[in-house]
């Protein structure tokens, strides 16, 4: 796993080669919506997407994480499907019914059913580099590619793979100093369930922290937004709680009065939990950047955890006996 997070900076490239040779055949109908199915580290890709798009999309962005395609979906319709393998079967599921809808379908995959039935009704793919043991360390490939086919479709603009490529080049320049951060957070973190808080313009950056917490370290955690922690969480801290420990991811993008209302929240728990970590991130100029910078912090956090409790990153025995159990049914 330690091999595999070195490498994401190198996979950004890679992946931004791809997204720059995608073959995108123009619909016969004008796109008004955007829907991205996918699950895990494929999913999460989705959600990134989502929120790079937000302020820059002209339609609507959804992503779906489950079995079901939204019935709203229609021939006005980009709808991609992501799933490393190619084999994810709530992905696989949703893609048969996109089929019946005349929306205009990209697949993005390494191989796999997804592939396969891509290539028989003719639908546009793109081929990620197979190999990779752990799909949730391909993260880098998925982001790229779908905002790839978003570009290649003129629904966004190039920029946002520049700025992919700016992120690259400051996660390889910096990577010793994030690994030294993420070590020296791991401590102070020994013994303590993570809770992590962020603003909602970067809530798959806490997604991410969560997710690679559950599967590198083999740890339960839990996070949300502000400012909707504002209106229902923060009651809920009222007793002293040794065993925690609140991260506070923030950027100087945030919005001021989001600052103000993380700044008093802080204020709140700092007087509970047992630790209140602050990591704010000012390297990099846009939000594509800063998210990448954190997402990298947090994968090594992951690994580093996963050291101290003598587990293996890698290993995911009770996803594959799910699995197996849901393939007797």
């Amino acid at each position: 796993m330690q091999k595999m997070i070195e490498r994401f900076p190198e996979q950004l490239t890679e992946a931004l080669a791809i997204a720059q040779s995608i073959q995108y055949h123009k619909h016969s109908a004008p796109i008004r919506s955007i829907f991205i199915s996918g699950l895990g580290g494929s999913g999460i890709g989705g959600g990134f997407v989502q929120e790079f798009t937000r302020g820059i999309a002209k339609v609507p962005v959804s992503v779906s994480k489950g079995y079901t395609a939204p019935a709203w979906v229609n021939k006005h319709t980009l709808a991609i499907c992501s799933s490393y393998s190619g084999n994810t079967e709530e992905t696989l599921s949703v893609l048969e019914q996109l089929l019946k809808t005349g929306a205009k379908v990209v697949c993005i995959a390494s191989g796999g059913k997804m592939i396969e039935i891509a290539q028989k009704n003719g639908l546009d793919y793109v081929k990620l580099p197979s190999g990779w043991s752990s799909p949730r360390a391909c993260m880098g490939y998925s982001i790229t590619a779908q905002l790839g086919v978003l570009v290649a479709a003129r629904l966004m603009p190039a920029q946002c793979l520049r700025q992919i490529a700016a992120a690259q080049k400051l996660l390889a320049k910096d990577q010793a100093s994030i690994m030294k951060h993420a070590r020296k957070i791991a401590g102070q973190m020994q013994g303590k369930t993570a809770v992590i808080y962020a603003p909602d313009t970067m809530e798959s950056v806490a997604i991410r922290w969560r997710q690679q917490i559950n599967e590198n370290a083999k740890m339960l955690c839990w996070h949300h937004v502000l400012p909707e922690m504002n209106h229902n969480e923060l009651v809920g801290w009222r007793d002293q709680r040794d065993d925690l420990a609140v991260i506070w991811l923030s950027t100087n993008l945030d919005l001021p009065r989001v600052t103000i209302r993380t700044e008093i929240s802080k204020g709140i728990t700092g007087k509970l939990a047992g630790v209140n970590i602050d990591i704010p991130v000012k390297k990099g100029k846009s939000m594509i950047e800063k998210a990448f910078y954190l997402v990298h912090l947090g994968d090594w956090l992951s690994v580093y955890l996963a050291e101290q409790r003598q587990v293996d990153p890698v290993e995911i025995k009770v996803i594959d006996y799910l699995k197996n159990e849901l393939a007797k049914v």
